[in-house]
């Protein structure tokens, strides 16, 4: 069995303080920031041109109309719902959205499927499941905009810890459905994984950067790691999470950035960006604008800009 790549212990200690602080960060913004959208600090647009159809590939919705899992002991359900994500929207000038089911919510995807309906055609979800879904199941999903599947090594899961026999087993069920499977590690578990994330029979989605330790970045092991797997042709890396994976912070997040413009030059055609809105869990909310923004560094030429935003989200996604 892999090492987890989180203990249970630190989301215990930590989870309850940055949900106490995240709320009352949004309880007491101050009137001058009146115009912030929710969830994000900063009220101006982004600086670089957005192109129609632009899509935000990594948004979680959650909504205390559904109660957290059992297994969850982070943050409570705060309404980061779909009128709060519509506000963003308007603001960073995109349109489509892929909405990811969050570990918050085990595997319940009854928040992200209703936010995919609600959001309509511009959207698509990738869920979280467990071993036992059935072939039905899954087919009714995709009916409702399900294209993939978030398996998750960085917290503990309700079904279970996350092996790589599981992340076999499950590629080998979506498989069939043309659906891909989206991960989320540490670059010390991507090692550990490269010869099962090698053959997996489905195209492969990495978050967040691949998680490199930012005082290492594209001297650690993962490094070499994911770009083999980006050289082989059906991995996807989303450039997102750049305050996940820095030292120097914002706004330029230097470290990351070193990182996320090698991965784009890798693979033009198989990166997507995401802002992961509402940034749970952090007590010192990101500007999504500004975040955005990173692409005119990560990829400085406008067309393969658009490509990031446009025509790679459409590819992998399949928006029409």
């Amino acid at each position: 069995m892999l090492s987890q790549t989180r203990s249970r212990r630190t989301v215990l200690q930590g989870g309850a303080a940055l949900a106490l602080a995240t709320a009352a960060d949004l309880r007491d913004r101050p009137a001058d920031a009146a115009d912030a959208t929710p969830f994000s600090s900063g009220t101006e647009a982004p600086a670089i041109a957005v192109p129609p159809n632009a899509c935000d590939c990594h948004i979680h919705i959650l909504s205390t109309r559904y109660p957290a899992s059992p297994h969850w002991k982070g943050q409570p359900v705060l309404d980061s719902d779909v009128a709060a994500y519509r506000q963003v929207q308007a603001r960073l000038g995109t349109s489509r959205v892929v909405v990811v089911t969050p570990s918050t919510y085990g595997t319940d995807n009854r928040p992200t499927l209703d936010g995919v309906a609600q959001f309509g055609p511009s959207a698509r979800a990738v869920v979280v499941v467990d071993r036992d879904v059935t072939d039905a199941e899954l087919r009714t999903m995709a009916g409702r905009g399900a294209v993939g599947i978030r398996v998750n090594f960085g917290t503990p899961q309700s079904w279970g810890p996350t092996t790589a026999e599981g992340l076999e087993t499950m590629a080998r069920k979506v498989a069939p459905l043309g659906w891909h499977v989206q991960i989320y590690a540490t670059g010390d578990t991507i090692v550990e994984l490269e010869p099962v994330l090698s053959r997996l029979p489905t195209p492969l989605v990495i978050d967040h950067l691949a998680r490199l330790p930012p005082d290492q970045g594209v001297s650690h092991p993962a490094y070499a790691a994911v770009r083999r797997l980006l050289d082989g042709g059906q991995t996807w890396m989303k450039l997102s999470g750049a305050y996940l994976n820095t030292a120097s912070g914002p706004p330029a997040y230097a470290d990351a950035t070193a990182v996320a413009k090698s991965f784009a030059a890798a693979a033009p055609e198989r990166v997507v960006w995401g802002s992961d809105w509402p940034h749970r869990g952090e007590k010192h909310l990101p500007d999504d604008a500004r975040l955005l923004d990173l692409l005119a560094e990560w990829v400085p030429d406008d067309r393969a800009r658009a490509r990031v935003l446009v025509d790679n989200p459409a590819a992998l996604y399949g928006f029409g």
